[in-house]
């Protein structure tokens, strides 16, 4: 029995489709990722699934339970770590995980035991006597991760949890959400952008764009779903190029981006030595090539047709800003 099941989900605001009839399903045990921009319907479907919104129609089955018929029973089985920081800043790391406990109506021996267990497998009991506001983004986090455990849920809810924060900060975030898979079998929903994050952790991804999904599968069966390898070669002359390489067989499709010609191809090192003999030939001097398999980017590409890239940077801006204008307001 599937541990999330989505039905039709769909989510309007007035006139605007935000998520367009999803259907889904997420095995327990698995890190099942939401792979989109911003505004492609993500957190909607997170706050519909976590039954903080109601969906206009269909509905999703989490843990056994009906996000429409039982939502209290949902939210009593799942831990969720929103895109915003909402840890109480003027609490410290241990009291935040109290109160939290107390939401869940835990018994406090049983919840000071699973605290002090909880803040050590983020690497935060030195930290928890301290206010929150003293924390970086990273330790902010982890916190965060750790308060969602607090229950011990079935399914835990991740929505861009490392958005905003550095490389190995990121990748410290990660360490503790495999840990989780390996030592609780538990199901894990997380929504990114992170092309690499996607395919590295989770082992089957949506890819949604305007509210619809468009593919879904493990990062192998995403990358082999669009066939072939990809050639990349950098020349002085793109425009020549481009015409004199759409002559050869068994380029299967050509691209300018980023000042390069990028190729898909059926088979990478066959054709490479004969791009060169052609490019050479035709007094076209050729800079730089390479052959890859298809990566995450390409994957996305393929089927949305744009770029993934951009939404990185914008969406990291974005958070840093509304971050500084919190503390500012604080």
């Amino acid at each position: 029995m599937s541990e999330i099941k989505a039905i039709n989900l769909t989510k309007k605001f007035g006139n605007f489709t935000a998520v367009d009839h999803i259907n889904f399903d997420v095995e327990k045990g698995e890190i099942f990722g939401f792979l989109g921009p911003n505004g492609a319907g993500k957190s909607t479907t997170i706050k519909m699934l976590t039954t903080v919104l109601k969906p206009t129609e269909g509905t999703a089955i989490v843990n056994g339970y009906d996000i429409i018929k039982n939502p209290s029973l949902v939210r009593q089985s799942i831990g969720v770590v929103p895109q915003e920081y909402t840890a109480d800043e003027d609490l410290t790391g241990w009291d935040n995980m109290m109160f939290m406990a107390g939401v869940y109506g835990i018994p406090n021996s049983v919840a000071k035991e699973k605290a002090e267990e909880l803040l050590k497998m983020v690497e935060l009991t030195q930290a928890a006597k301290r206010k929150v506001s003293s924390y970086s983004g990273g330790m902010r986090r982890r916190l965060e991760i750790a308060m969602s455990l607090i229950s011990r849920p079935a399914v835990l809810f991740l929505d861009e949890p490392t958005l905003g924060l550095d490389a190995q900060t990121r990748n410290a975030i990660w360490t503790y959400v495999m840990k989780l898979k390996k030592e609780f079998d538990m199901t894990i929903f997380v929504t990114t952008h992170y092309l690499e994050e996607a395919d590295m952790y989770c082992d089957r991804i949506a890819i949604i764009d305007r509210g619809k999904i468009i593919k879904i599968g493990s990062p192998k069966e995403l990358k082999e779903s669009i066939g072939g390898d990809m050639v990349t070669v950098e020349v002085n002359d793109i425009e020549k190029a481009i015409k004199t390489l759409s002559e050869i067989d068994g380029i299967l499709e050509i691209k300018n981006r980023d000042s390069q010609i990028r190729m898909k191809v059926k088979n990478g090192e066959e054709i490479a030595p004969k791009i060169m003999e052609t490019l050479v030939k035709n007094n076209i001097k050729v800079i730089r090539l390479s052959i890859s398999q298809p990566t995450m980017d390409e994957v996305y590409m393929e089927y949305t047709g744009k770029s993934l890239r951009d939404e990185q940077s914008s969406s990291e801006e974005a958070f840093g800003l509304m971050r500084t204008m919190r503390r500012a307001r604080s």
